[in-house]
């Protein structure tokens, strides 16, 4: 028989019924390692109004310098997709990677975060995983005790995506600054000569 690779994997599990999800995440963090998975970030996310709220979540296993790995990928991801440049492009966040994607690279040349946005529908609670596995079918076991809706990614392809939006979210924050502190730099001179116009106006119309 031949061996299987341990395979990366973020999973996104979506429930039509609320108190479903937290009993699986209950289930999931029982037992968040055996021969067949490995499970090290969850966290429940429920979607209002288009935003992605946190609910609940643990991290498990060795913690590391790099934050990536320790919490910070998914929260990440949440942060992109339901942060102010998700809102911008109305959830069409796969523009934000533009020449970073190879159509050769991805499917169709859609944006791993693009489809992590989409497959979470307003109103919906979901589990977003963070797991190494061995045999996808371990898992989906587990999840699948419940009404729900499993979509996997290849958490390696999310994390650089969720890199490089962050990058472009850092540029758009610095060139929004300088754009402010420009428009401001002008206001104030314009000010600055208004007011200087009326203050000689002012003292003209001393004395009169």
């Amino acid at each position: 028989m031949g061996v299987f690779e341990m395979k990366e994997n973020l999973i996104l599990a979506n429930y039509k019924v609320e108190s479903e999800a937290y009993q699986a995440l209950s289930e999931l963090k029982r037992e968040t390692t055996n021969a067949n998975y490995t499970i090290s970030q969850a966290m429940i996310v429920k979607k209002e109004n288009g935003k992605l709220n946190v609910m609940d979540g643990f991290v498990s296993g060795t913690t590391t310098g790099d934050d990536t790995w320790t919490g910070g990928l998914i929260g990440s991801l949440v942060g992109v997709l339901g942060g102010p440049i998700g809102i911008l492009l109305g959830g069409s966040v796969g523009m934000l990677i533009g020449g970073a994607v190879d159509a050769g690279d991805m499917a169709d040349n859609v944006s791993l975060l693009e489809k992590a946005g989409d497959c979470i529908l307003d109103g919906e609670t979901a589990i977003i995983l963070l797991a190494q596995e061995e045999y996808e079918t371990a898992l989906t076991a587990k999840l699948n005790n419940f009404e729900v809706s499993i979509t996997r990614l290849d958490a390696a392809e999310v994390a650089a995506e969720v890199e490089h939006a962050r990058e472009v979210e850092r540029q758009m924050a610095k060139e929004t600054r300088e754009k402010l502190r420009a428009e401001k730099t002008e206001a104030f001179k314009e000010t600055v000569a208004k007011k200087s116009e009326e203050l000689k106006t002012w003292f003209s119309n001393l004395g009169k």
